[in-house]
C-alpha cells in the first residue's frame, strides 16, 4: 500500500522492506556509491532521505534487474548526473539571458 503521508526520513529497516533487500546490501550500496549520502544520528542511525530512497530504487534496478556491475552502475548514475547538470546549468543561463534581455528593453 502507498503511504499517503510522505515522510522525510526513513530507517534503514523501512528502506529495506521497500527494496526487498537485506539493510547489510544497503549499508554495502552506501560504501559503494558516493550519491548516497543518509544523515546519521549521533548514535549512528542511518536517517535515509526521499532522494536517498530514489537513488536506492534506481540501483536496486540498475545492479538487480538490468545486471549492471557495481562499477557500471557506478558510471551510468555519474553520466546521468553529468546530463542532469550540465542541463541545470543550461536551464539557468536561459532564465538569465531572458532577464538581461528584458533589462535591455526597459533600458531602451
Amino acid at each position: 500500500m502507498e503511504e499517503l503521508i510522505t515522510k522525510k526520513y526513513y530507517t534503514i529497516g523501512e528502506v529495506s522492506k521497500k527494496l526487498g533487500e537485506a539493510p547489510s546490501l544497503i549499508r554495502f550500496w552506501e560504501k559503494e556509491f558516493s550519491v548516497l549520502h543518509p544523515d546519521k544520528t549521533e548514535k549512528g542511525t542511518r536517517k535515509f532521505s526521499q532522494q536517498d530512497v530514489e537513488m536506492l530504487k534506481h540501483i536496486h534496478h540498475l545492479v538487480k534487474v538490468k545486471g549492471f556491475t557495481l562499477q557500471g552502475a557506478n558510471e551510468h548514475i555519474k553520466q546521468q548526473k553529468d546530463v542532469q547538470t550540465t542541463a541545470e546549468i543550461i536551464s539557468k543561463l536561459n532564465e538569465v539571458k531572458l532577464f538581461l534581455e528584458t533589462i535591455k528593453r526597459n533600458i531602451n
